[in-house]
């Protein structure tokens, strides 16, 4: 990497709401990108539910199936942010399609031996008006890692709000100060690790 090369992230928004609904994991994603952004990364975002991202475990399903352009942007970029609603104390069901699909890395090296994720850091987005990011920003980092994704210190940035209720993060008059410095200390944790490990990989596997 050049001293001039930017950093880059793609977000993987696993909102159940098409665009252009307003989104709290939408609001919470831009501003996780925005922090990334304060420290020379320069970010794209997907809303999964708005492409035909079809099940199953392999690169491309076939029939139109818009995961292999989705996956393109994941490989070129340096930090996957993985954000999520939450539903029923669970992640989404987008975010388990994105999983599944995932999945396919497993199969796939580079020249060296090493999964094509190996060196790309990942971090998660949890928000919902009830519990549940502990347990699953857990399953996102155990996910995440046996795809080949490296988690930095502190790699999640979420928002819980009162259970049984119907406030939304996106209903909030502002961001909590808790939330800005979890965000802000995820974003700068992240680009420093991806800075490493685009300046040196992991070894190759020996023999």
């Amino acid at each position: 990497m050049t001293a001039t090369e930017p950093l880059r992230a793609i977000a993987l928004n696993c909102t159940l709401s098409p665009s252009p609904a307003d989104s709290s994991t939408e609001l919470l994603t831009r501003q996780v990108l925005d922090a990334l952004a304060e420290h020379g990364v320069v970010s794209d975002s997907v809303r999964v539910v708005d492409h035909d991202v079809r099940p199953g475990v392999e690169l491309d399903m076939g029939g139109g199936d818009e995961w292999p352009a989705i996956r393109e942007r994941i490989m070129a970029a340096d930090i996957l942010v993985l954000a999520t609603p939450t539903w029923v104390g669970q992640h989404s069901s987008v975010c388990q399609r994105v999983i599944e699909r995932l999945d396919a890395e497993l199969s796939e090296q580079d020249d060296q031996g090493r999964l094509q994720t190996y060196g790309k850091v990942a971090l998660a987005v949890v928000v919902g008006n009830e519990d549940g990011a502990h347990h699953i920003s857990g399953i996102l980092f155990q996910s995440l890692n046996d795809v080949g994704f490296t988690i930095p210190a502190g790699g999640v940035s979420y928002w819980n709000g009162e259970a049984m209720t119907g406030t939304d993060y996106k209903d909030l008059d502002g961001t909590p100060d808790a939330v800005a410095h979890t965000t802000k200390q995820a974003a700068s944790n992240a680009a420093h690790l991806a800075r490493l490990l685009k300046a040196e990989n992991y070894p190759p596997l020996g023999d």
